[in-house]
């Protein structure tokens, strides 16, 4: 297995709304119910501010799966937080994948004056929730039944690490 990160391009987003949309239609991983056309994506993964990155991940030559860094809300006061968001194909996770591209993002957060990343995580996610503790986040939040998803109430936790 050779991981690595590229800045994400057009080429890639069909892949990644491919990525996207499997976890659409199968998982309360998202919140989005209906799936995506790699247009759509671009307004996910493209900030108009070039603090926020997204890369697309390969393994050797193969796409599978990209990361970003998002404003967590858009008003100035929040510019040193950000939301950092992943998504694997399927059948990479768990090898560590998702550790590499937190550091990566952390490491750019850090040249780039980001004070506080924030992970928001359906709560019944373990996996993720996992990931994002094994890498030194902590819970701060737990809204309870915001979402609704495949008819069942679903609710959130925001998974926060300070990075400078």
């Amino acid at each position: 297995m050779s991981i690595r990160f590229v800045p994400m391009v057009d080429e890639y987003l069909e892949k990644a709304a491919e990525v996207y949309n499997y976890y659409i239609a199968n998982t309360t991983v998202t919140f989005h119910t209906e799936q995506l056309t790699a247009e759509e994506m671009k307004p996910i993964l493209y900030q108009d501010d070039p603090l926020y990155v997204c890369f697309a991940i390969f393994d050797d030559d193969a796409f599978c799966g990209y990361a970003y860094m998002a404003p967590y809300k858009k008003r100035q006061a929040y510019r040193i937080s950000s939301e950092v968001t992943l998504y694997l194909c399927q059948e990479k996770t768990g090898k560590g994948i998702g550790t590499q591209a937190l550091k990566l993002l952390e490491e750019h957060a850090r040249k780039n004056g980001i004070h506080s990343f924030l992970a928001v995580i359906c709560a019944e996610n373990n996996q993720s929730i996992g990931l994002f503790n094994k890498n030194g986040y902590e819970k701060c939040a737990h809204f309870k039944e915001v979402g609704m998803k495949f008819d069942r109430m679903l609710d959130i936790v925001v998974m926060q690490k300070i990075i400078d």
